[in-house]
């Protein structure tokens, strides 16, 4: 039987995204936008989500750029306020605010003998608050925009929350052990949140990016000449597809298909690895 293929519109819809002042939020911003939904850009860097936010516009679109701590709930709580009164109820939320930290992050990875006398950041050096930050930005800054707009969608029909995990979640990467702990606890808060908004006709879905060159890990993917680093010699290796993702067309498909009522009406509580086969490849 021949089937047509089901677009997503999203016009009418009012779509808030965190983190919109980076390189991938700032793109999900934009396919919403041309899906038709109005769009919320959530950033603590202002300046960048309101330049992205006017290349929305200059597009035709709508949106508007929002200062948002996401650790901060009476923040939260207020811009959840001023987009309800500039655009309308929140219909999406797409929590994309994250990241790590060096200070999360060992120099080695594998500990030696000798590391904690050495001139080497190993795993007892780790910095306490270092850790708490990439933990919380991650994950309390998943649960707090979700309090603040959750509610309200609560009683209206074909609402939709999308987090961002991360291929650590399944298996975590060496050096970064709290960036790969918080994106676990999104992979299951987004169960959670999927089982506990069932019956309030919330769905909630995650997708879990494997890896992308950006502008923002170039220098962890690339030495100065243009040369791979090791470690992209290593990612490579253990991706069948043997390349990168392209960020601003290859995760587009799996947000919107997520956002679509008609499409994906009945999915909530996955969590879609798109990472080239890296999650099925056991390295032999």
């Amino acid at each position: 039987m021949k089937r047509n293929v089901i677009n997503t519109n999203l016009k009418g819809k009012v779509a808030v995204v965190t983190g919109a002042g980076g390189v991938l939020c700032s793109a999900f911003a934009k396919d919403l936008a041309r899906a038709g939904a109005k769009v919320a850009l959530l950033d603590r860097n202002l300046p960048a989500a309101e330049a992205y936010a006017a290349e929305i516009v200059a597009e035709g679109g709508v949106a508007k750029a929002y200062y948002c701590d996401v650790l901060d709930k009476e923040v939260c709580y207020g811009v959840a306020d001023q987009v309800e009164a500039d655009l309308g109820p929140c219909d999406i939320l797409l929590n994309g605010a994250g990241g790590n930290s060096p200070r999360a992050t060992t120099d080695k990875e594998y500990f030696e003998p000798g590391d904690i006398e050495a001139d080497t950041k190993s795993f007892f050096d780790l910095d306490k608050s270092g850790v708490e930050f990439v933990f919380n930005l991650n994950f309390i800054g998943t649960l707090i925009p979700t309090q603040a707009f959750a509610r309200q969608m609560i009683g209206r029909k074909g609402c939709n929350i999308l987090n961002i995990s991360s291929m650590n979640a399944y298996t975590p990467l060496t050096k970064i052990p709290a960036y790969s702990g918080a994106k676990a606890a999104v992979t299951n808060f987004t169960q959670w949140l999927a089982v506990h908004f069932s019956r309030a006709g919330i769905r909630v879905n995650a997708i879990a990016p494997g890896f992308f060159s950006t502008r923002q890990n170039q220098e962890l993917l690339f030495n100065p000449d243009g040369t791979p680093t090791a470690r992209t010699g290593k990612i490579l290796a253990a991706t069948p597809m043997g390349r990168f993702g392209d960020s601003e067309t290859e995760l587009s498909g799996a947000v919107l298909f997520l956002l679509n009522n008609k499409a994906a009406g009945f999915i909530t509580g996955v969590t879609i690895p798109i990472d080239g086969g890296f999650s099925a490849y056991s390295g032999v």
